[in-house]
């Protein structure tokens, strides 16, 4: 399952640079995940980094994305073509 970012972001940007797969962007009022990219940190991290760094807990699972941890590595090579992941 994707991550997604609730109304309680407060703009701090901390954690755009830590997602593997500039999945995290500023949006309008917030920072936004676009679901397409974000592999939960599967392939990069043994756990979701913009979780761990948001300050004020906005980031959290999207339940519209439900996926298998398969699902997110097989996505994850898809974003990093030749690569080995880290974490699988």
């Amino acid at each position: 399952m994707a991550y997604m970012i609730t109304d309680e972001c407060i703009s701090c940007g901390a954690c755009e640079p830590e997602c593997p797969n500039t999945a995290i962007t500023e949006g309008a009022t917030i920072f936004v995940i676009d679901p397409e990219k974000c592999t939960e940190c599967v392939g990069s991290h043994a756990s979701s980094r913009c979780a761990e760094v948001c300050p004020v807990d906005a980031c959290v699972t999207d339940p519209d994305h439900r996926e298998s941890r398969q699902q997110l590595l097989d996505r994850w090579k898809k974003l990093h073509p030749g690569e080995t992941p880290a974490v699988t």
